[in-house]
C-alpha cells in the first residue's frame, strides 16, 4: 500500500484524539461497510459527558466505544446525551440500544420525524419507498436483484425507536460548556442537522460535508421532492457561516469547512453539466444518463460498481436531472412507470445555473 493511501486511512485507526480542549474525536468500524468507520465525537464537561452521533448498533463498535472512552476515563453507562446529526443506521442505532441500558437521552433533527413514522408504520413499505424508486429510474433488473436480498432488517428497525427530543433549526444547546447551534442541513436526509460552535470555529458535520467523498443524496424512507436542490441549499447555507475546523462522520478532521463546501458545489455544478451532456437529444431514463457517466475518483462505469453504489449512483443522476427539470432546463414524462427526460434548449445554461446555485 502506499504512504499517500496509508495516509487516507489513517484516520480509521482506533482511539480517542483530542481535537480541540476537551472534544475527543472516536471512529468506530464498520465492518463491510465501504465507509469502513464513522466518527463520533466525546465533548466532556464538568456536569456532563456527551457523544455527538453514536455509531452503528454492533459489537466490533460497541467494544471500540468503551475502550476509547476508557482512554480519558469515561465509561459507556456516563455518556448523559446523544446528540445525533441524522437517521442512518451507522450514526442512530448504538444510541438506542446504550439508552435501553443507560437511559441517556437521545435527540435527533426534527426533519426526521415523517421518516420514523414510515419505519415503525410499515416495514416493507418504507423499504418499497426507498428502492422502489429505481424502477421509475428504468432501472427494473437492479430493482429486482435489491428485492430479493428481502427487507427482513428487523433488527434494526426495532432500534428505530424515537429520540427523546427533537431538534430544531436555530436552537442554541449549551453542552460542556459549549453553545452548539443546531443548523438544519436538508440534504443527505430531509432532517440532517450540523452543530456549530462559533466561538470555537468548529463544525460537527455529520455526513453533510465530507474530507473525501461526495455525500449521498435521500436515501431515505421519506424522500422529498427535490433532494439534491435542498442539499445545494444546505451548503450555501452552511458556506455563508464563518469558516471552521470541519469534524465529519467519515475522513479525518481537516481546517477549512469553507475549502470543502466550495469543491463540493463545483462537483455538483460540473455534474449538472456533465448530466446535460450524457443526455444528448433525450428521451433517456436516469439509469441511461447514469450508464454514460464515469463514477468515483477512479472514473468508474456503472457495471463495475458493486449493487449499492450502483444504486446510490442511479439516485444520484435522477437528482441532478430533476433539479434541471425544476430549473426550467430540462423536461421529462413517464410511460409504462419509466421516466424518460428531454433538453428543453440546445446549449447547457451554464451561467444561469451557476448564478442559482454557487451563491
Amino acid at each position: 500500500m502506499s504512504a499517500n493511501k496509508e495516509n487516507r486511512y489513517e484516520w480509521e485507526e482506533p482511539g480517542a484524539f483530542e481535537v480541540v480542549p476537551n472534544v475527543y474525536r472516536i471512529p468506530l468500524p464498520l465492518p463491510g461497510d465501504s465507509l469502513r468507520a464513522v466518527n463520533v465525537y466525546l465533548l466532556l464537561g464538568s456536569d456532563r459527558v456527551v457523544l455527538i452521533d453514536s455509531g452503528q448498533f454492533l459489537e466490533v463498535a460497541r467494544k471500540a466505544l468503551t475502550g476509547a472512552l476508557a482512554l480519558v476515563g469515561v465509561e459507556v453507562g456516563d455518556v448523559s446525551e446523544f446528540l445525533i446529526t441524522h437517521i442512518h443506521r451507522d450514526h442512530y442505532t448504538q444510541a438506542i440500544a446504550l439508552r435501553r441500558e443507560f437511559h441517556g437521552k437521545v435527540s435527533i433533527g426534527a426533519g426526521e420525524r415523517s421518516s420514523f413514522d414510515m419505519i415503525q408504520r410499515n416495514e416493507q413499505d418504507s423499504f418499497e419507498r426507498q428502492f422502489g424508486l429505481l424502477r421509475l429510474c428504468g432501472a427494473q433488473a437492479l430493482y429486482e436483484t435489491v428485492s430479493a436480498f428481502g427487507s427482513d432488517d428487523s433488527e434494526i428497525i426495532n432500534l428505530y425507536e424515537r429520540p427523546d427530543d427533537w431538534l430544531y433549526d436555530g436552537t442554541v444547546l449549551h453542552v460542556g460548556g459549549r453553545n452548539l447551534s443546531v443548523i438544519s442541513t436538508p440534504g443527505h436526509t430531509r432532517g440532517h442537522v450540523v452543530f456549530l460552535d462559533s466561538d470555537s470555529k468548529v463544525l460537527f458535520a455529520g455526513d453533510h460535508v465530507l474530507p473525501h467523498i461526495t455525500p449521498s443524496i435521500a436515501l431515505e424512507a421519506d424522500r422529498p421532492r427535490l433532494p439534491l436542490g435542498d442539499y445545494l441549499g444546505s451548503l450555501n447555507k452552511v458556506r455563508q457561516m464563518p469558516d471552521s475546523m470541519l469534524l465529519p462522520a467519515h475522513g479525518p478532521v481537516v481546517p477549512s469547512s469553507h475549502k470543502r463546501i466550495d469543491e463540493l458545489l463545483l462537483h455538483h455544478d460540473l455534474r449538472l453539466r456533465q448530466t446535460y451532456s450524457a443526455l444528448g437529444v433525450g428521451g433517456m431514463s436516469a439509469f441511461e444518463v447514469a450508464r454514460h457517466l464515469k463514477w468515483t475518483r477512479r472514473e468508474t462505469d456503472l457495471g463495475d460498481l458493486d449493487l449499492f453504489n450502483s444504486m446510490l449512483a442511479i439516485f444520484e443522476t435522477k437528482y441532478h436531472l430533476d433539479l434541471l427539470v425544476e430549473l426550467g432546463v430540462l423536461s421529462s414524462k413517464v410511460e409504462d412507470e419509466v421516466e424518460f427526460y428531454a433538453p428543453n434548449a440546445t446549449q447547457y445554461p451554464g451561467d444561469l445555473i451557476q448564478s442559482r446555485l454557487l451563491v
